[in-house]
């Protein structure tokens, strides 16, 4: 019998695998995906934002509902120990102009083939191509290889970690959500998160600028603004500035069918000093000359202003629409393409130490369980807390005894 099973070999499983290696217990972790890690190295394309270095209280704040479960997490596994803990990977870590942290290397692929590495020598063995198919009567998981009859894996302790449903074909498919539901125990659905959203934009906004970026803008909803950066797609709208309000326009767009965001496309300015550019004489200069020379308007910027109609005649009320350009989202995008994922275990389902109440000995981290983050580096750091909780709760569970062979 193994000491402990891990299902999911993304950063959750992996850190869990790596601190409970260390401490003398045999694990073997299990993955459904031909390599490890997937998403985690598609995020690294980016240069992979592991936290972020503001002030704790502000960071907890982050996760909105999800604060006073997470908070006790993160305080005991912190921004600090997670570049502590790169660090003993031989990655360093640097903080950068917004705050966000990331490895010099600017890469997730040194770090992974050096956690990897690290695993393999604390003996950590890895069973790619496995996934689970259930549980047997008694709790026991049943892991399934291609093209072969699922089987008992019998384990002191067994750990989930197979992440939200966001980019599926990267391995978190959330296929283990009946699995779970079968055993009683609630799931809340699963809701794309940090995603874009749907605008029916004109014919000729769409054939002309989608693709195009807007730079130096603002977006406003529910009572919070955002500067930022957004981009015109076919279908809508995203963007970091976009995916720093998507909780809020999604939990909107839920409860009444759409949701208006304001968008200010000169948040350098107020409202004054654009009407007063806007009062100049213009001589023959056209529209679209006459606001490209006054306020640097591009032509996208312009084709966005005619969206909500032809341009007022008023610098007043053209002023007006520049700072507060009304958009209308009647969904988000796809949970397939949407960085993370909102829903999952329900959190009363789970024990402090993150074992689930209605199966001993198998408990749950990451995007499995119902919280949400924004982009900036909360989202790894919170999967990480999670994965020390799970793995501090069973590393007690298997030295007090009650590991799941004494049942």
């Amino acid at each position: 019998m193994l000491d402990v099973l891990i299902i999911g070999a993304g950063p959750c499983g992996l850190y869990a695998a790596d601190r409970l290696s260390q401490e003398g217990f045999h694990v073997t972790v299990v993955d459904r995906m031909p390599s490890p890690a997937r998403k985690f190295l598609m995020a690294g394309r980016g240069g992979l934002n592991l936290t972020h270095g503001e002030d704790l209280d502000r960071f907890l704040g982050r996760y909105r509902q999800a604060e006073v479960f997470l908070a006790p997490m993160i305080r005991d596994f912190p921004p600090a120990a997670l570049r502590t803990w790169c660090h003993g990977l031989g990655e360093d870590t640097f903080v950068g102009s917004s705050g966000r942290v990331f490895p010099k290397s600017m890469k997730a692929s040194p770090l992974l083939r050096s956690w990897l590495r690290q695993l393999g020598e604390n003996g950590v063995t890895l069973l790619l191509r496995h996934r689970l198919a259930g549980f047997d009567t008694d709790g026991t998981p049943l892991l399934q290889a291609e093209n072969r009859a699922p089987r008992r894996v019998e384990a002191r302790a067994v750990l989930l970690a197979l992440g939200g449903a966001s980019w599926p074909k990267l391995g978190s498919d959330a296929a283990w959500v009946p699995l779970l539901e079968s055993k009683g125990i609630a799931v809340n659905r699963f809701q794309p998160a940090n995603c874009g959203f749907l605008i029916d934009w004109s014919p000729y906004l769409r054939d002309r600028f989608a693709g195009s970026p807007l730079k130096r803008i603002a977006l406003s909803f529910a009572g919070r603004t955002v500067p930022g950066e957004a981009v015109i797609s076919e279908k809508g709208l995203e963007g970091g500035a976009v995916y720093a309000l998507s909780a809020e326009i999604r939990d909107a767009i839920d409860q009444q069918g759409s949701a208006d965001l304001r968008l200010d496309l000169r948040p350098g300015l107020s409202a004054g000093e654009i009407e007063d550019r806007l009062a100049r004489p213009r001589g023959k200069q056209s529209n679209a000359t006459f606001l490209k020379k006054a306020l640097k308007l591009a032509p996208v910027e312009q084709a966005l202003l005619r969206e909500a109609g032809p341009l007022p005649s008023g610098p007043a009320d053209l002023a007006k629409r520049i700072k507060a350009l009304p958009l209308t989202c009647s969904a988000p995008y796809g949970i397939e393409r949407a960085i993370s994922s909102a829903g999952g275990i329900r959190l009363e389902e789970v024990e402090t130490s993150l074992m689930l109440k209605k199966l001993p000995g198998v408990f749950a981290a990451g995007e499995m369980l119902a919280w949400e983050a924004p982009t900036g580096g909360y989202l790894l750091q919170a999967c990480f807390a999670t994965a020390h909780r799970a793995a501090a709760g069973i590393a007690d569970y298997l030295k007090t005894g009650t590991g799941r062979q004494s049942q």
